[in-house]
């Protein structure tokens, strides 16, 4: 069946929270960065897909239903183009409050990527996010990117494909793009900056 939601929203955008939700409506389960941690052969490919060589997408993504987060998102487009018939779901938040979640957990990860990660996962990173901001992660060159990103999905997405959520919105929008019910209990929220920076051991 392929793709059903192509996400393009960047990390840090409450792709987590998106992941649990959309496998609770889908009952298929949801591409996210955590996939990658548990599928260290994945590494490889998108670093080639970082570097322009993209992987064949059906089989990638076999036996899931949806794509949110990095690295995915950053290739949304071709996503989108493999599975016309997915719903293309642009999930933001205000470039403020996006800044400093970043620079509170991933970013800082990244900007010691060669101490706490394996060579061919700084290999993916330094390719993929220097593609994104450049070689340094300061905020105006990262909110400006995140900007741009954003535009550039509203722009050239197809209108009646294009889904924007904000965390806090919860279930409605989602369920619409789905044409499902909306479950009876609360939208999921997890992976807060403090529960990020814990499991990250980024305090310890």
């Amino acid at each position: 069946m392929g793709l059903k939601i192509v996400g393009a929203g960047l990390g840090r955008t409450g792709t987590h929270s998106l992941k649990l939700a959309l496998e609770q409506l889908l009952g298929e389960p949801c591409y996210h960065m955590i996939e990658v941690f548990g599928h260290p052969e994945h590494v490889s490919r998108w670093h080639q897909a970082a570097l322009g060589n993209m992987p064949d997408w059906d089989e990638l993504f076999t036996g899931y239903g949806a794509a949110v987060d990095w690295p995915a998102a950053a290739f949304w487009e071709k996503q989108a183009a493999a599975f016309p018939d997915a719903v293309i779901l642009l999930s933001t938040r205000d470039s403020a409050s996006w800044w400093r979640s970043c620079d509170n957990t991933i970013f800082e990860v990244f900007r010691t990527a060669d101490d706490k990660m394996p060579g061919e996962w700084t290999s993916m990173i330094k390719e993929l996010f220097g593609q994104f901001v450049g070689d340094t992660l300061d905020e105006a060159s990262a909110v400006a990117a995140y900007e741009r990103h954003n535009d550039h999905v509203r722009t050239t997405a197809p209108p009646d494909r294009l889904v924007e959520w904000h965390p806090g919105d919860g279930w409605a929008p989602l369920c619409t793009a789905l044409g499902v019910a909306v479950p009876d209990e609360p939208f999921p929220h997890v992976n807060s900056t403090e529960e990020f920076r814990a499991m990250a051991g980024l305090d310890g």
